[in-house]
Order: C-alpha cells, then sequence, then structure tokens
C-alpha cells in the first residue's frame, strides 16, 4: 500500500495524473523500440538510476579518510610592469578595394 501511494505520489510529481497516460508512453516506447530492443533500454535506464542515486548518496555523506591540507602560504612581490607603453604609430591610409599582400608573399600579378 505504501508502495502504491509513493509511485502514485512520484507519477503525479512527473505530471502524470492518470495511469492511461503511462499506458499511452508504453505503448509508444515499444512501437518506437520495438519487442527486442525495449527490455535492453528498459535495463540500461534503470541501471542508470541507480548509478545516479549510488553517486548521489556517496556525494551527501563526508570523506573522514583524507587528512585535511594545509592552506599554502605565498609571498609574492608585486608585480612590475615590464613593457614600455605602447605608442600609436601612423599608416598609410589603405584602400579597402586594393588587394593587401605581405611583403613576404611571392609577385604572382593582380589577383
Amino acid at each position: 500500500m505504501i508502495r502504491r501511494r509513493a509511485l502514485a505520489l512520484a507519477c503525479i510529481a512527473m505530471g502524470i495524473d492518470n495511469p492511461v497516460h503511462l499506458l499511452f508512453i508504453a505503448v509508444i516506447a515499444l512501437v518506437v523500440l520495438g519487442p527486442k530492443r525495449l527490455p535492453e533500454m528498459t535495463r540500461a535506464l534503470g541501471h542508470g538510476i541507480r548509478e545516479f542515486r549510488e553517486a548521489m548518496s556517496a556525494e551527501a555523506q563526508p570523506e573522514v579518510s583524507q587528512p585535511a591540507v594545509a592552506p599554502v602560504q605565498t609571498t609574492a612581490a608585486p608585480v612590475q610592469p615590464t613593457a614600455a607603453p605602447v605608442q600609436q604609430v601612423a599608416h598609410d591610409p589603405v584602400d579597402p578595394a586594393q588587394p593587401v599582400r605581405s611583403g613576404d608573399a611571392p609577385d604572382r600579378g593582380p589577383l
């Protein structure tokens, strides 16, 4: 009785108010997956849910076996600027209609 009530509450929480909806979903899954793959898929889904629950319960329990690590003390010197300030260099205006070639590209004529 308690298990049936828990299943009903879980179905309501998922938004499935009527058991006919579950039957409809089962028929659609049978049509899409077929009778051979449906048991494999439900078994894999069950294993995945079980592993997820185990991982969540293991995460909730604190691990006591590892000793606490003391914080690392660092004595860093203040950061000094190493580069000179960037200076703006005046360039010749570039015509966007003309092709641009790098200085080391071989000359092949017009593009």
